[in-house]
């Protein structure tokens, strides 16, 4: 995986070093052919259906395709080392989120900067994470939870979409603060890792609330609490996992960025596309369903917000003493 992520971004430095004084993008007619939007995780998680949703919008929006196109595995990590790859036209976009913000502390051999690399496009949507339980648990809440790590040192496992995603990280940041001693299973996305938590193969995962949601509702799982400091607006009946594990935080960003060196007439288009999209009542009624409330802002805000994210990221690694190489 490494020697993976090490060839694209040699193959990175050397495009652009080809094209930085050939690419002339235009943005008058952009785009006027489809665009790849690399996504790091598997079909039918929380990032795909949202990715999806977005899509589908911005194709029927500018008339040509969004294409997602999923690259899942190392925590979003190998989407990423492609997107820094590729021609910075605007045609290959990336979805990025907090899995970026946390893999810039958490894996120590990263051949890319991911500030540094990619340019802020757009922001779409913040949601916490959820925590839920295979329906075999003797537990129905977050303080019978911890009392049954406490007595069960090392049987339970979480599962995760993978080392460095805030499913992962949630459930380290819980271990941290509340001493529980539990297994990662790390899987290349929640949507493959599901049907061993339902099996109760793995007993729990701290999911983006999207997918969670959606497994609790239908009663294959069963929701103990959320990430967010207070109660989370869609699901009011959910306790904050906070109420009973103190300071207890991990909130979700989902956004767009792209390789940088990319037009800033370009980035301008998209992110002036994905805010109107942000206020289309249909749209914001579909994030709604999947517990999302929409956050709009402009590419240098998504850039604070990014570096804001990254160093928080880093102080819950460091608490957390976790780390990938």
């Amino acid at each position: 995986m490494t020697g993976f992520l090490r060839a694209a971004a040699f193959a990175a430095a050397c495009l652009l070093g080809v094209v930085a004084g050939s690419v002339q993008a235009s943005a008058a007619d952009y785009p006027n052919r489809p665009v790849r939007w690399l996504i790091g995780f598997a079909p039918g998680g929380p990032v795909d259906i949202v990715a999806r949703i977005m899509a589908q919008w911005l194709s029927e929006h500018f008339g040509q395709q969004f294409v997602v196109e999923n690259r899942a595995g190392s925590g979003g990590n190998i989407a990423t080392a492609a997107a820094i790859g590729s021609l910075p036209d605007g045609y290959t976009l990336l979805f990025s989120g907090a899995n970026n913000a946390i893999s810039a502390s958490l894996y120590k051999k990263l051949p890319f900067d991911f500030i540094r690399d990619t340019l802020p496009v757009a922001s779409f949507m913040q949601v916490p994470n959820m925590l839920v339980v295979s329906n075999a648990m003797p537990v129905k809440t977050v303080q019978e939870l911890i009392d049954y790590c406490k007595a069960n040192p090392g049987k339970v496992a979480f599962a995760s979409s993978g080392n460095g995603t805030t499913v992962h990280m949630a459930a380290e940041l819980f271990k941290a603060m509340t001493k529980c001693d539990m297994v990662h299973v790390p899987y290349r996305g929640s949507a493959v890792a599901f049907p061993d938590v339902i099996s109760n193969k793995v007993q729990l995962i701290f999911d983006n609330l999207p997918s969670a949601l959606e497994q609790a509702r239908g009663g294959s799982v069963r929701a103990l609490g959320v990430s967010s400091p207070q109660r989370w607006p869609s699901v009011p009946e959910i306790p904050a996992i906070a109420e009973t594990v103190p300071g207890y935080e991990s909130s979700v960003f989902y956004g767009m960025s792209a390789p940088n060196g990319t037009p800033p007439e370009i980035i301008d288009i998209l992110n002036k596309a994905v805010n109107e999209a942000l206020k289309d009542p249909k749209l914001v009624a579909r994030l709604a369903e999947i517990g999302g409330v929409p956050k709009p802002l402009t590419p240098e805000g998504y850039g604070r917000l990014i570096a804001d994210e990254t160093e928080k990221w880093r102080k819950v690694v460091e608490f957390a003493g976790v780390s990938v190489d």
